[in-house]
């Protein structure tokens, strides 16, 4: 998931040295559900899940014990292993069977992180300035943690439902579209244990402005995934005696071409639905220029100054950025070979096959192999189902007065393509509003509003219960 900020949360950062204090939340006291919420995500975060050295087994068995303790059995709790370090869990609430299962998915993996970059150590929880700071704080241990609970406790509690509660956690959602494990390989091997009406994951994004609860994203969307290789070789030599062959250069020439380059704007309708709501915060030029977007024909002055914003210049087109970069093998040799990552995000309505095109007429030099790393899942939007988005409103209301439901098509990509590709219709939602100027999932010193993790819990299991009970509508 990668989220942005806009042109007055740029500002924010800085300013955040005065608001954030004056707007500071104060750790919560406790109940005893948030204590065992806590002992959850805990002990979730502190177990390394990377892929390079972490252990999603472990992970999962810890969540098993919870669910076991809260009156699961042995069997209900299912633990599938395709690969050593790489375990997925589910486990099923009965209902009574009159309506359709809902599908809780996490994914409880998380991206590298290196201690030395880290103020403190990424995978042990950080409790201080009335935030929660590790690698998963956010991304996603902190769902899977709600999720573990509030199935839990569900259980304890006997809960009367009209719907089987499936709750999948699952490995490699950051390893990108891995068929081998994971929630699609749950999808391809066994449909039948996660198969659902609907489903609730991550991707929806809630924004506090200076400490106040403004909008509540439901993820309906997002965009596609692919990565490519560029390599191009050549024979060396010494460094005494360059060569017009060396690999480096045009390699350099096609990246610096690649970033320049715009691909045209494409409004969906949930990107108009986006702006028009969004506009309702803004003032001067910044809400016309949303305005203009959600009127369908914006001009183009419109447009240029909407993509100075990372996260607005993604919701508006395609974008492809290079990620990585090697080249050479010793200071005093000519390279025998360079090589980069371009990754791409594909708009829902925009031809994969056309951006491959693209991106090989701008790399502009026959020497330059271009290899597809990942091949791009489509992902049709969800449907903005009356019965969800009228729990997720009133809900809001309730707890957040004043605050807007927004649909929201995700820059970055989820395990929720998978299902969407089959047919099933997933909402991203989670009810933890943080600021967007400290959105730092994938990055330094990921960290949560201690207040904004547990007012989430209480969303998410205020929801669940309610959708529960209901019938699609």
């Amino acid at each position: 998931m990668n989220f942005r900020f806009n042109r007055k949360d740029a500002a924010a950062t800085a300013l955040c040295v005065f608001t954030c204090t004056a707007f500071a939340q104060t750790a919560p006291v406790l109940d005893s559900e948030q204590r065992r919420f806590h002992d959850i995500y805990k002990e979730l975060v502190n177990i390394n899940t990377s892929d390079s050295v972490g252990n999603n087994t472990t992970a999962v068995i810890a969540m098993k014990k919870y669910l076991i303790a809260d009156g699961f059995t042995e069997a209900e709790v299912q633990i599938f292993e395709p690969f050593p370090r790489k375990g997925n869990l589910v486990v099923r609430l009965k209902g009574d069977g009159t309506q359709r299962p809902i599908l809780l998915l996490a994914h409880v993996d998380v991206v590298e992180a290196k201690r030395e970059d880290w103020k403190t150590d990424p995978f042990v929880l950080q409790e201080d300035d009335d935030f929660f700071t590790a690698r998963g704080a956010v991304d996603d241990k902190s769902m899977a943690a709600a999720f573990v609970s509030i199935v839990g406790q569900l259980k304890r509690e006997g809960f009367q439902s009209r719907r089987d509660l499936i709750l999948a956690l699952t490995a490699d959602e950051e390893m990108s579209a891995v068929p081998s494990n994971g929630a699609w390989w749950l999808l391809r091997t066994h449909p039948e244990l996660i198969t659902a009406d609907f489903g609730i994951n991550e991707g929806g994004s809630s924004q506090l402005r200076h400490g106040k609860p403004t909008i509540q994203r439901v993820q309906i969307a997002e965009k596609m995934n692919t990565s490519y290789k560029l390599e191009i070789t050549d024979v060396g030599g010494h460094s005494s005696l360059p060569t017009g062959g060396n690999p480096i250069y045009p390699l350099a020439a096609a990246l610096g071409r690649i970033g320049e380059y715009r691909f045209p704007v494409k409004l969906a309708e949930v990107t108009k639905v986006y702006f028009e709501k969004s506009a309702s915060f803004e003032t001067d030029q910044l809400k016309e220029d949303m305005l203009a977007v959600a009127s369908g024909d914006p001009d183009s002055a419109a447009l240029d100054r909407l993509s100075s914003v990372p996260l607005y210049n993604a919701m508006l087109r395609t974008t492809c950025v290079a990620t990585r970069l090697n080249a050479g093998h010793a200071n005093n040799a000519l390279p025998q070979s360079a090589s980069a990552t371009v990754n791409c995000r594909i708009l829902p309505q925009d031809d994969p096959d056309a951006v491959d095109a693209t991106l090989r007429q701008l790399l502009g030099n026959d020497r330059i192999q271009m290899t597809n790393l990942i091949q791009p899942m489509p992902s049709p939007p969800s449907p903005l189902r009356p019965d969800l988005m009228n729990a997720v409103n009133a809900l809001t209301e309730k707890m957040w007065p004043g605050v807007t439901v927004v649909p929201f098509m995700s820059t970055g990509g989820t395990d929720s393509r998978y299902m969407r590709n089959a047919g099933m219709h997933m909402y991203g939602v989670s009810g933890i509003f943080y600021e967007p100027s400290d959105a730092r999932m994938h990055g330094l010193n990921e960290r949560v509003p201690q207040k904004s993790l547990y007012d989430g819990r209480e969303f998410l299991y205020q929801l669940i219960k309610q959708l529960a009970v209901s019938g699609k509508e």
